[in-house]
């Protein structure tokens, strides 16, 4: 079995102490130009690869950032998280992904084991956690909160605009005629879910067209609140042309719940979601959506976490990503009645 690399053997390599060796690929101490050289020359031809757990107590660091999101399951949550991953690639800064299972208990238990292994920032995914949970982390560790905007974490939060996002689709489907537009609502307790609905009724309200309470569900994110959606709806007899749904996933449950009741998308409803999910676009039909650049966020967390770890100084702000609709064959206009 071959062995390992160690420092004192790239200093008989190199022919110099083993302490020259250290300074050299620490970086903290300076090194004299020849001797750094004859090295890292000695390091290449060696094959050495430096313990990245070695390196980081050296700096006072685990090499370690936080993730805590709320369902490892969820296809939204997956995207921000292959974001994060690769917004880490390639710096030595490896991800913990712990769960908060959408409970305010969970979260903090969750917090406290990534604070217990000293990571050195955490990014936070949505969740439950009250404004002053979130400013007492962020005054003990580096913190970056995706999709929320939290009082006096205003440079820490990362988010769009989901009023915007919500009345970009609600005005589209009332552009193509329609009138009767019911709406599968998020979590009440979710700021995200509060400000589509704001969204879906500042659209209605500019075009005149009256706001049905009636034609509200409250869902929970998850396909199956969409298919019970259609079911209360129509359950009571309730008319209606068009279904914005407040995430993807419950849009796909709405289009099998009118699949199920001999209703065809768009010929019978018309059919807009949020979020634009990859398998958004291979659905049948393919659905219109709000794009929320759910990747392109967790890449803005993770690579401003790095820049403020390399250089405390860096700048803080981070930028509200823009949003747009991804219009698709789930919509066509309104029939006449």
């Amino acid at each position: 079995m071959t062995r390992n690399v160690t420092i004192r053997d790239i200093a008989r390599e190199a022919g110099v102490s083993i302490s020259t060796v250290s300074r050299a690929l620490n970086g903290q101490v300076p090194v004299a130009p020849d001797k750094r050289q004859r090295v890292l020359d000695a390091t290449r031809r060696l094959g050495y690869e430096p313990n990245a757990a070695a390196q980081g107590l050296v700096r006072g660091r685990t090499m370690t950032v936080g993730v805590l999101t709320q369902d490892i399951a969820s296809p939204f949550y997956s995207e921000v998280s292959r974001g994060i991953d690769a917004g880490l690639a390639g710096s030595g800064y490896q991800p913990i992904f712990v769960n908060g299972h959408w409970e305010i208990q969970d979260e903090a238990a969750a917090i406290t084991a990534l604070t217990r292994r000293q990571v050195d920032a955490v990014i936070v995914l949505g969740g439950r956690l009250d404004a002053r949970q979130l400013r007492d982390l962020h005054a003990r560790v580096l913190l970056v909160v995706v999709g929320r905007q939290v009082p006096g974490l205003d440079d820490a939060c990362l988010s769009v605009d989901n009023v915007q996002g919500a009345f970009l689709a609600t005005t589209h489907l009332i552009q193509l005629g329609h009138r009767r537009i019911a709406h599968v609502a998020g979590i009440p307790s979710q700021r995200d879910a509060v400000d589509r609905l704001e969204g879906y009724r500042l659209a209605l309200a500019e075009a005149g067209v009256p706001f049905d309470p009636a034609l509200v569900f409250e869902g929970d994110f998850n396909e199956a609140s969409g298919i019970q959606a259609v079911e209360h709806w129509l359950g009571r007899a309730a008319h209606f042309s068009a279904v914005f749904a407040a995430n993807d996933q419950m849009a796909y449950g709405v289009g099998l719940g009118l699949y199920r009741r001999g209703m065809r998308v768009p010929e019978d409803v018309s059919l807009v979601g949020f979020d634009d999910l990859p398998a958004s676009q291979f659905t049948l039909p393919p659905l219109t959506t709000v794009h929320h650049p759910a990747r392109e966020m967790g890449e803005l967390a993770a690579r401003h976490l790095l820049a403020r770890l390399n250089d405390p100084g860096a700048p803080a702000e981070l930028p509200q990503l823009p949003i747009t609709l991804s219009v698709r064959e789930s919509v066509r206009f309104a029939r006449s009645p």
